[in-house]
């Protein structure tokens, strides 16, 4: 049976030989990684069974985000085709699904440990993450979580989540914390709200995390905000003061760019008598479902560029905060073991002379006490049998003094990760760095050298390689009248109609 850390290295090879055919560019980015890990592996920074590569998810991941009875069920069976999810206008499921392709013709679910003790999915160990904010309920993953598998030819290679409805009281620490770490993963978020409550401003407090705090993200356009069930305000006097109410609320929230679609589903609407009326209902619902699929459809592309992201932001993260934090936190212990020695020593010498002078021992310049004499008579020590125990007593000191002052820097070092959450155990390499072995005389951490640098800078370099490489596979920045054929067997659809002709096409 293979060690963790043979299972990591073969982990990473499988998922190589994957990316080998699918997308060359990110196995690339995996062997980056791996140069990261030996730098770190150096350092003390990962044990043998980490890497930095499994810290991220390498599957596209699409998370549908909204309040109860929003139609998130419905628009995830829509999107399948098939009836996977149970709908309804109560609350209907109050766990986060993650929801992958098999090519089985039964579906199945499965508790929520299949998710926390899998690194390929994207909720690896979140057992321990809910544990932390919410004491006890760790032990209780299968109420938060569970896998579903579907057949359907939208989900391969992709990774969708389906979340319970957000405005939740119960359990609502560890749903926000999950949330939060699932938003924080995904590629496109899709926030939905529900157009039969004319009254928004109810839901402030969700808004605020829907809304708020995600418009000031660097990764902010991964976010596609959908009023759904718009069919059951079409036969309201003005249903467009529905879809305004919504876009004053998001506004007063500071939404105030970006796309807002309105939508409703095909298979579960409402009857809308008059024709013109229904037309021009129909014609908004299917050119925002083509959009949002479209989206959808790309999101391999945004995945893509999310992973060379993580990688540069690994590598920077590791030469500007892991890198200084612990050099910094190194020499703060050295500088304090050099002064508690010296004033140790000093100290020591000080009340020595005090004694000595005080007890006469001294002829001129010279230590003469008659005790000395007396131990070398007596114990047949000698000059150079008392200078070893005087010695060993001083190493005592100093391996005493050293451990305090270790001691003394790690609050420092804690409060240093909790703030910037540097990559890397920083702890772990810490104290690998004031084992008693290490020399106190070395400023720099272990393993981070000239050689350690260039290392990462070229891991940095790297990343601006990938993203030229993936502008050119995407786009034509060289304005080519014909793409290189490789781009032949690799192009989107030209709009949102053909997508969403496209999907009709195959759940018909």
């Amino acid at each position: 049976m293979p060690s963790t850390a043979e299972a990591v290295q073969q982990r990473l090879q499988e998922l190589e030989s994957h990316l080998e055919q699918e997308n060359p560019v990110l196995l690339n980015a995996v062997q980056s990684f791996r140069a990261i890990d030996r730098v770190a592996y150096g350092m003390g920074l990962l044990e043998p069974n980490q890497s930095f590569a499994t810290q991220i998810p390498w599957w596209p991941l699409i998370s549908i985000l909204g309040t109860f009875s929003a139609g998130k069920s419905t628009f995830i069976n829509y999107f399948l085709g098939h009836k996977l999810q149970r709908t309804g206008n109560q609350a209907v499921d109050d766990r986060f699904t993650v929801i992958v392709y098999s090519p089985e013709a039964v579906s199945h679910s499965l508790p929520g440990v299949s998710l926390d003790s899998d690194p390929r999915f994207p909720f690896y160990q979140m057992s321990r993450d809910i544990e932390l904010v919410a004491g006890g309920e760790g032990k209780r993953i299968d109420a938060y979580l569970q896998l579903k598998t579907c057949r359907s030819d939208r989900l391969r290679g992709k990774i969708l989540i389906d979340s319970p409805g957000f405005d939740a009281d119960a359990q609502r620490t560890a749903i926000l914390r999950i949330t939060d770490h699932m938003i924080d993963l995904s590629d496109l978020v899709l926030v939905f709200f529900d157009a039969r409550h004319p009254e928004p401003g109810a839901m402030r407090d969700t808004l605020k995390h829907l809304v708020v705090d995600t418009i000031h993200r660097a990764d902010s356009g991964k976010f596609l905000y959908i009023l759904n069930q718009l069919d059951t305000a079409a036969n309201e006097d003005n249903p467009e003061d529905v879809v305004a109410a919504w876009l004053r609320a998001v506004g007063e929230a500071g939404l105030t760019a970006g796309r807002f679609y309105t939508i409703y589903s095909p298979e579960a609407a409402n009857t809308i008598p008059e024709e013109h009326k229904r037309k021009r209902f129909e014609k908004k619902r299917d050119q925002d479902l083509g959009e949002i699929f479209l989206r959808m459809e790309r999101v391999e592309i945004e995945r893509a560029y999310r992973i060379i992201a993580a990688l540069r932001d690994t590598a920077n993260d590791f030469a500007q905060q892991t890198a200084p934090m612990l050099r910094g936190a190194v020499r703060r212990w050295r500088a304090r073991t050099l002064v508690a020695d010296g004033l140790l020593l000093a100290l020591a010498g000080a009340l020595f002379l005090n004694w000595s002078i005080g007890a006469g021992h001294w002829q001129g310049l010279s230590y003469r006490p008659e005790w000395l004499a007396v131990l070398a008579r007596e114990l047949s020590w000698g000059p150079a049998g008392l200078a070893g125990i005087l010695i060993l007593i001083a190493l005592g000191a100093h391996f005493a003094v050293r451990t305090l002052a270790a001691r003394s820097v790690l609050p420092w070092l804690r409060k240093q990760v909790a703030l910037n959450n540097p990559p890397g155990n920083l702890l772990s390499a810490f104290q690998n760095n004031t084992r008693f072995y290490r020399p106190v005389i070395l400023g720099s951490p272990v393993g981070w050298g000239s050689k350690a640098r260039a290392q990462i800078n070229e891991v940095l370099q790297s990343c601006e390689n990938y993203v030229q490489t993936l502008n050119e596979r995407y786009t034509n920045p060289k304005g080519l009248k014909e793409p290189p054929p490789k781009a032949q067997t690799e192009r989107l659809p030209d709009d949102a109609a053909a997508v969403l002709g496209k999907h009709r096409r195959s759940a018909a």
